[in-house]
């Protein structure tokens, strides 16, 4: 039933956000008078926010069309290099590249948003780097028949990228994703499989949630797993390809971000109707296109919700050294020469200080030499992978990392 009613409130507010659009755009036609007396500018900018409040959204693009280096502007080819039911894995070049510039496998999380939170990630990385990126899908897109998704599938999908890319690639993880990156740079190790990462890095990682708890952890570790089951998973309706999959809806965990800040939510929003009424359309448009992004969400499957929830943040597997991954118990001794970068943000609310950098710890047959930690002062959760703090300070270190641990491929698959 809560599927369904989030279906039918959605099309009732669908049908209110286009009349608000209507409204908007007759009270601002240059044609009509009647946005220019009054309260026509305040009643048109009240419009506007509402309906983009309101309004539907999909999953967006990367929309990535030109990277700019040295001055100079190269034109950006994106393409699917590899396609899978529950992720494709997507490549960006430009011809400003030099034949020997890095690989890097960027996992996004798979966490209630799509991989387009990353775009500014993959934008600045991509002036030095051919970048590619885990384009997870929205599970309520994926039909019964493909079978389930779990932290085992997520954690094979991963090698099997790592593959298809070939040796000396390098790996970021940004906040969710780190665990089961961290996972599989060990299972790869342990096995001396050729295309194991140069590096991993780890951004706003949970990868030890007993380290500076946040709210976040509080949540799930207030309730037994058994209520996150009967509470929170939903079943897809029969309006989506994927009727009948059990999922975390992404719009709960919309939800629980927005009330997690929900006055700095409103006060940005009134911040737009602001700019509307004083006709400062490029700042609201700015605006505008942060929520677009931060409101479109995709659905997680049930059981990778559910374990993520359990062996993540309530029994802490990893750290533990009780995380099994097809039958075998993962051995954070196998990361050898996978050479570690833990990044964490100062006034990160979502993943607290120390929770990434445990895995500098955690990885104990790695020298010291080969494991660097980097804590981004002001930053928060957002501001990690996005931003200009990002592109000015955290990415020339990402990238001086890359630089120092660069392996001579053996071979180029992809």
């Amino acid at each position: 039933m809560l599927y369904n009613a989030y279906e039918l409130q959605r099309t009732m507010l669908n049908g209110a956000a286009a009349w608000a659009s209507v409204g908007a755009e007759m009270l601002t036609n240059p044609s009509l008078p009647m946005g220019y007396f009054g309260m026509g500018p305040q009643l048109a900018s009240a419009l506007d926010v509402f309906a983009h409040a309101t309004m539907p959204r999909g999953k967006p693009e990367f929309d990535i069309e030109q990277v700019t280096v040295n001055g100079k502007t190269h034109d950006v080819v994106e393409s699917i290099i590899m396609h899978r039911p529950f992720g494709n894995l997507l490549r960006f070049e430009h011809d400003g590249l030099p034949a020997n510039a890095p690989k890097l496998l960027i996992v996004a999380p798979m966490s209630g948003h799509f991989a387009t939170l990353l775009r500014g990630t993959v934008a600045r990385m991509l002036e030095s780097s051919v970048v590619y990126i885990t384009d997870w899908a929205d599970a309520k897109m994926v039909p019964m028949n493909a079978g389930q998704f779990d932290l085992d599938d997520y954690i094979d999908y991963l090698i099997e990228f790592l593959r298809h890319i070939g040796p000396g690639t390098h790996m970021l993880a940004v906040c969710q994703p780190s665990v089961p990156a961290f996972a599989a740079a060990a299972v790869m190790g342990k096995h001396e499989d050729p295309c194991r990462p140069a590096t991993l890095t780890m951004m706003g990682g949970p990868v030890d949630t007993r380290e500076a708890p946040t709210s976040v952890n509080d949540v799930a570790m207030n309730q037994p797993l058994s209520w996150f089951e009967h509470n929170v998973i939903a079943t897809v309706p029969l309006t989506y390809p994927g009727s009948g999959r059990k999922v975390y809806p992404g719009f709960l965990q919309l939800t629980g971000f927005m009330a997690m800040n929900l006055g700095n939510h409103m006060m940005s929003h009134y911040g737009m109707y602001k700019h509307l009424v004083a006709g400062d359309g490029e700042s609201a448009a700015a605006t505008k296109a942060f929520y677009d992004e931060y409101r479109s969400v995709s659905d997680l499957t049930a059981e990778f919700y559910l374990q993520t929830v359990e062996h993540v943040f309530q029994r802490h597997s990893l750290p533990k050294g009780e995380f099994v991954h097809r039958g075998e118990v993962i051995d954070l001794g196998g990361i050898r020469d996978t050479a570690l970068l833990a990044v964490e943000g100062e006034k990160d609310d979502i993943s607290g200080i120390g929770q990434t950098r445990a895995a500098l710890h955690l990885a104990h047959a790695l020298p010291e030499e080969s494991k660097k930690y980097y804590l981004a002062e002001g930053v928060g959760h957002y501001g990690i992978f996005n931003g200009s703090k990002w592109r000015t300070r955290i990415a020339p270190v990402l990238e001086g990392w890359m630089r120092q641990h660069q392996k001579t491929p053996l071979k180029i698959v992809a």
